[in-house]
């Protein structure tokens, strides 16, 4: 603990403290901004420059936020941090960012994309707005509320699949999708809870919600979760107006299934989950079932034959 605390004190240069800025920035967590591309997908606009260029902005935009609000959360559990085994080495908690300095830099970023957002389109600029107070308000309040805390996060992600449809003009964007996005949001947030009671063996010390959980009460609400996922896609796949009229989108759901149940063999057996971003861009089956899913959905919306 004292060697945390003189790192603290001790001041650094600003080639540290921009690097340590650009990782409590947390690149590697932007693949979550993904789902702003799902309308682009769906709604039959993969194809079309000025959606794609609309929802590559609305990408960044949402990068940006996310990234201002990484920079808060650290900010203020810096003194929790330090007494996690692997968390006290975040930038912020190490000491080699200041405070003030990743507060103000999450200021910067925050009122840069929300200005791109509401210029972009005031729609757009209303749920990246909704999307920064949100996630605001759960780093203050609702993450020490046990299971609004996941469902707060869902949120987020259902978020940028309405920012994404906002950006496109969707007309054939089925509600279904919001559903089985809601879900998987679930899924991937509950699994992190899960690991991350795992890791610290019962003991959350460092992280009070923590003991408003348990690892049976998370297995149940995965269980749960995985199969209303299932069924949610089940359902969209053959009842979206939207689609296929020969319901030809069901020719997904084998990868959907096989991609859900990879994430559960990896949190249940391999001791992942913790952080499902660097599960994505280090698991390559996983990537495998992610990208022939995606090429599956593309023949299905744009070559095969649509009645």
């Amino acid at each position: 603990m004292r060697v945390n605390q003189e790192a603290v004190a001790r001041p650094k240069g600003i080639t540290t403290i921009a690097r340590g800025l650009l990782r409590s920035m947390r690149p590697k967590q932007w693949t979550k901004n993904g789902f702003v591309f799902a309308a682009l997908l769906f709604d039959g606009k993969l194809f079309q420059w000025g959606p794609v260029i609309s929802s590559l902005i609305g990408f960044a935009v949402f990068c940006l936020l996310s990234s201002a609000v990484y920079l808060i959360n650290d900010s203020v559990d810096a003194p929790a941090d330090r007494l996690h085994p692997t968390k006290r080495n975040r930038p912020i908690a190490r000491g080699d960012v200041p405070i003030p300095v990743a507060v103000s830099w999450a200021a910067l970023l925050a009122i840069a994309s929300l200005a791109v957002a509401f210029a972009m389109n005031p729609g757009f600029g209303i749920i990246g707005l909704l999307y920064f107070s949100s996630t605001v308000l759960y780093t203050f309040v609702l993450k020490h509320i046990v299971i609004i805390d996941v469902l707060v996060l869902a949120l987020g992600f259902v978020l940028r699949v309405g920012a994404g449809a906002v950006l496109v003009a969707a007309i054939r964007f089925s509600p279904w999708m919001y559903v089985c996005m809601m879900m998987l949001a679930l899924l991937l947030g509950f699994g992190k809870r899960r690991q991350e009671l795992v890791e610290l063996d019962g003991n959350a010390g460092t992280r009070a919600i923590l003991s408003e959980y348990s690892v049976p009460l998370l297995d149940q609400i995965i269980s749960i979760i995985t199969g209303a996922t299932l069924v949610a896609y089940a359902f969209y796949t053959f009842s979206a107006p939207q689609l296929p009229a020969n319901h030809s989108m069901m020719l997904t759901i084998p990868f959907v299934i096989y991609g859900i149940f990879r994430y559960l063999y990896l949190v249940h057996v391999k001791g992942a989950g913790g952080a499902p971003d660097e599960i994505l861009l280090s698991d390559r089956p996983l990537q495998i079932t992610i990208v022939l899913w995606g090429l599956a959905a593309v023949v299905v919306l744009y070559i095969l034959p649509q009645g």
